[in-house]
C-alpha cells in the first residue's frame, strides 16, 4: 500500500452507541477505500451490546484503526467533538457506526478538496443542478442564499460532510444542541467559510427503527429557533433587506401549515406550528 506525499492524512471519525448491528459494515467500508492514508477513530459511548469487542478486533487486526471507550456517556455531539480531538489529520471525516461510504468517496472528495484550497469545508449528496455540474464553491453569501432561496444545503447529516481540521477547530466544533447539532454547524461555517459542493454516489445513509430522526417532529421548533438565530444574527452575510424577505416567507409557510393541521385537528403538529410563530413575532 504505497502512500503518496500529495496525500493529506484523513481522520475518519466514528462514534458508536449500542449499534452491534451494523458497524463491522461501517468500519469494512471505510478500511476498503482506495484512499491509503487515513486513520479510523472509533469512540464508543458506553455500548451495552457487542459493539465494543467488534471494534476492538478492528484495531487490533488494522494498525489504522484506533478504538476509545467513553468513560461515561456524553451524548451524539460531544462525542464526535471527543472523536475530533484524537485527530491527526488534515481532513475530518464523520462516518456514522451506522452508515456506509464507498470506496472511491474518500480520493474524490480529498482530491476535489484539495484543488480548490480556499475551501474550510465540502458537502456531498447534492441534488444535481440543471445549469452547472459540482463541485463547485459557494462563498459565505452564495451559501446563505443556496440554503434560504435555493434548493437547500444545510440539512445535511455529518456523513455528507468533509472539515479542514483547522476550521473544525476555529468554530469550536459541535454545539451539544440535541438532534440538530449538525444544522447548528453548517449555519456557523456556512458564515465563515466557503464550501465546496460536491455530487452524489459517495456515501450511504442507512435508516432503521433505531435512529433518533424518526423523532423528528420533536425537534421541528429547534431547527426554527437557529434558522431564526442565524439569519439574524449581526454576522450573517445577507444583507438586512433579504433577512426581511426570508422570513417573512418562512412565517407564511408556518401560517399555512397552521391552519392544514388544524383542518386536519393534528393536536401534536399545531403546538410545533404555534411555537414556530412566536419565533416570526
Amino acid at each position: 500500500m504505497m502512500i503518496t506525499a500529495n496525500e493529506p492524512l484523513v481522520s475518519v471519525l466514528m462514534t458508536s452507541y449500542n449499534r452491534e448491528n451494523y458497524i463491522a459494515t461501517a468500519i469494512k467500508s471505510i478500511l476498503d477505500s482506495t484512499y491509503h492514508n487515513i486513520e479510523l477513530i472509533i469512540v464508543d459511548d458506553g455500548s451495552k451490546d457487542k459493539t465494543v469487542e467488534i471494534a476492538r478486533q478492528f484495531a487490533i487486526q488494522d494498525n489504522r484503526v484506533r478504538f476509545f471507550q467513553n468513560e461515561k456517556n456524553l451524548g451524539d455531539y460531544p462525542n464526535r467533538n471527543k472523536a475530533a480531538s484524537y485527530a491527526k489529520g488534515k481532513y475530518l471525516k464523520y462516518v456514522d457506526s451506522d452508515d456506509y461510504i464507498y470506496p472511491w468517496a474518500l480520493e474524490l472528495m480529498i482530491g476535489m478538496m484539495e484543488k480548490v484550497p480556499d475551501a474550510g469545508w465540502g458537502l456531498c449528496s447534492m441534488e444535481p443542478l440543471d445549469d452547472k455540474p459540482f463541485p463547485f464553491l459557494l462563498n459565505p453569501k452564495e451559501a446563505y442564499l443556496y440554503n434560504f432561496k435555493g434548493p437547500g444545503l444545510f440539512k445535511r447529516a455529518p456523513l455528507s460532510s468533509i472539515i479542514r481540521k483547522d476550521v473544525f477547530e476555529s468554530v469550536g466544533g459541535f454545539n451539544p444542541i440535541r438532534m440538530a447539532g449538525d444544522f447548528d454547524m453548517w449555519l456557523r461555517l456556512g458564515k465563515l467559510y466557503p464550501v465546496l459542493l460536491m455530487p452524489q454516489g459517495m456515501v450511504w445513509y442507512r435508516s432503521h427503527a433505531a435512529q433518533e430522526v424518526n423523532d423528528y417532529a420533536m425537534y421541528i421548533t429547534t431547527y426554527e429557533k437557529l434558522k431564526v438565530e442565524a439569519l439574524k444574527s449581526a454576522d450573517c452575510p445577507l444583507d438586512k433587506a433579504l433577512v426581511s424577505e426570508i422570513l417573512e416567507k418562512e412565517k407564511r409557510k408556518t401560517k399555512k401549515n397552521f391552519w392544514i393541521n388544524l383542518a386536519k385537528m393534528e393536536l401534536k403538529m399545531l403546538k410545533v406550528n404555534f411555537a414556530n410563530l412566536k419565533l416570526y413575532s
